[in-house]
């Protein structure tokens, strides 16, 4: 199994980051191969410029400035993220990072002569993840409709494998969060990703 986690929070004492800490617990457990991606402590640039925008269809070009993240998408058969949900959505960073990497040729095929629309092209994830914080009740992310959630699971989902397994785990009401309810978000956030990545499997003892 080949990981990456894709975390983003602007404070390294920040309850994302014990997030964070399970996820990669849990994927040590399952003896997975794991690269990490900090967006804030890399400095990654989450604006989409005119150059970018320029040579984003050209496949011989688009993957020059953020070839590490590219790199690091072919590679992974995991994709998991964990962020913190701000206006019921994607951070800033984290969308930019969607913006920028997820390119034609990589993340989707783009509509040719035999296609009317994008194909998907990170069908060698076969799991996705997406752990995060939410300031609102769940009622109201609801009512908003859940726009990161989609993003992840519905959109990135897309163009994953088919039967690609998920996994999802969000406190709401963080700003009121307890000690009680954060360990109990830990523990939620452990078994399911014990449920995405099991756990590895004891070798046989050759008589």
């Amino acid at each position: 199994m080949r990981a990456l986690v894709v975390y983003c929070h602007p404070k390294p004492d920040s309850f994302t980051s014990a997030v964070r800490d399970v996820v990669l617990a849990r994927l040590a457990d399952a003896g997975a191969e794991v690269r990490i991606s900090d967006l804030y402590v890399r400095g990654f640039d989450p604006a989409l410029s005119a150059d970018d925008l320029t040579c984003y269809e050209d496949e011989t070009r688009n993957c020059t400035a953020v070839h590490r993240d590219v790199d690091d998408l072919r590679w992974c058969d995991t994709l998991i993220f964990v962020y913190p949900t701000w206006w019921y959505g994607l951070p800033a960073m984290l969308k930019g990072w969607l913006d920028r990497t997820m390119v034609p040729g990589v993340a989707f095929m783009m509509p040719d002569g035999a296609h009317k629309t994008i194909r998907p092209g990170l069908t060698h994830i076969t799991r996705l993840g997406l752990f995060t914080t939410c300031g609102a009740s769940w009622w109201l992310t609801t009512l908003v409709g859940a726009p990161g959630k989609r993003t992840i699971l519905r959109g990135v989902r897309l163009i994953c494998a088919k039967g690609c397994k998920t996994a999802f785990a969000a406190h709401y009401l963080m700003d009121s969060s307890t000690q009680a309810s954060r360990h109990a978000h830990l523990d939620k956030v452990s078994a399911q990703m014990q449920r995405l990545v099991g756990r590895r499997q004891a070798k046989r003892a050759v008589a």
